[in-house]
């Protein structure tokens, strides 16, 4: 929950005011809420009235809403849908490591795709990655190295403490401005694409929903205090990546912890999607890897085909936006309200049926929005 997104949040404050504040804490709710009945859709009552987890993952959940109209179809969607901002996110992490290499070494001459390469050679062992333990480990270095990064910024803010000032907060807001901002801190929350194979890889099951909600929680308290300190800081000069607002001195320390948080957040998107596309190739064999060479071939692939992708897609950070808004809502919002609805109709209550509407009405319209401001920002880009 505590991706580099958070960078943007004091940025998204500048733009979305007093209601910034609100909407971190709404979509904490949301994200929340919406993590719970995703994972309540692989659960089936036997007839003792005791939940049976029938199913395992988010493919499964689509194919059992859509198995009268085509027993793989949903399936399909989800994977395809899962893939691809998986992938977009490895991406991203490649094309963020060059651009802080190149800022943190100006005086070496490479270019940025020149550190991207480099970047890539050190992501080379995630080939071996089978389990994972192994990516949980990496996923605790990753946050540790990014509770330092909060740690260093935050402590700065509290020595200007004598400049903070509410008046910095805007009363009115411009409507393309408040959708930008809706848009970072909604998807500084997504999890819902790794919750299927988390809750199934806990020694105690039972404790999800207690989990998720003491993550939120915490989540939003950290967001809330970081964003909002930052922002009286700097008020309008706050910057779209905060640390960017740092004095020189302390920015190429940061730029080192988060190269090193980038490098440490690759491993879990990259094992995610190689895990689809394996089990799909494998036809649900995957997990007994019988054939290590077909497995060591799918990872190998994909950390190729991320890299060719972060050296030559122009105007990635549009396209980027434009997929989020697409597969990020669609997995955050519409299809975990949706096949909750469609597996769950009979045994939900009125209010229950009420809140998964709104979610999906919600997130369809964030959807719609991001992908209207997307779209515009390219052709401006492309003339």
């Amino acid at each position: 929950f505590q991706g580099i997104f958070v960078l943007g949040l004091p940025y998204a404050l500048l733009y979305s005011g007093y209601s910034g504040l609100f909407l971190i804490i709404l979509a904490a709710a949301l994200c929340c809420y919406t993590g719970k009945i995703l994972i309540a859709c692989l659960y089936e009552e036997n007839e003792d009235g005791q939940l049976i987890r029938v199913r395992d993952t988010y493919e499964d959940i689509a194919n059992a809403c859509c198995k009268k109209l085509s027993p793989k179809l949903g399936g399909i969607v989800v994977n395809v849908t899962q893939v691809t901002e998986l992938i977009m996110t490895c991406i991203l992490y490649l094309v963020v490591s060059g651009n802080l290499l190149s800022h943190s070494f100006p005086y070496v001459p490479l270019t940025e795709k020149t550190w991207s390469v480099i970047a890539f050679v050190t992501l080379l062992p995630c080939v071996f990655i089978k389990t994972l333990k192994i990516v949980s480990k990496l996923s605790q270095l990753c946050s540790l190295v990014h509770f330092i990064i909060i740690l260093v910024v935050m402590t700065y803010c509290l020595t200007q403490i004598h400049q903070w000032s509410w008046a910095k907060f805007r009363l009115s807001i411009e409507f393309e401005d408040f959708l930008v901002s809706v848009g970072v801190i909604i998807f500084s929350y997504t999890s819902q694409i790794f919750l299927p194979t988390l809750e199934g890889n806990m020694k105690n099951p039972e404790e999800f929903r207690c989990m998720l909600n003491w993550t939120h929680f915490f989540a939003c308290v950290l967001k809330t205090t970081f964003a909002l300190t930052a922002f009286l800081t700097w008020g309008e000069e706050t910057k779209e990546v905060i640390t960017d607002n740092l004095p020189s001195f302390l920015q190429t320390l940061v730029n080192l912890c988060l190269l090193t948080k980038a490098l440490l957040s690759y491993p879990l998107p990259f094992f995610s999607a190689t895990e689809i596309v394996y089990a799909c190739i494998s036809r649900g064999n995957h997990s007994n890897y019988r054939s290590p060479l077909s497995a060591l071939g799918v990872r190998g692939s994909f950390l190729l085909l991320t890299l060719l992708m972060a050296m030559f897609i122009p105007h990635f950070a549009l396209l980027m936006g434009l997929t989020g808004s697409v597969t990020g809502a669609a997995m955050t919002f519409l299809l975990p309200s949706l096949f909750h609805l469609k597996l769950k109709w009979k045994k939900l209550s009125f209010l229950e049926k009420c809140a998964d509407i709104s979610v999906f009405i919600l997130g369809f319209l964030c959807s719609l929005a991001g992908i209207v401001c997307s779209i515009k920002g390219l052709l401006e880009v492309f003339g």
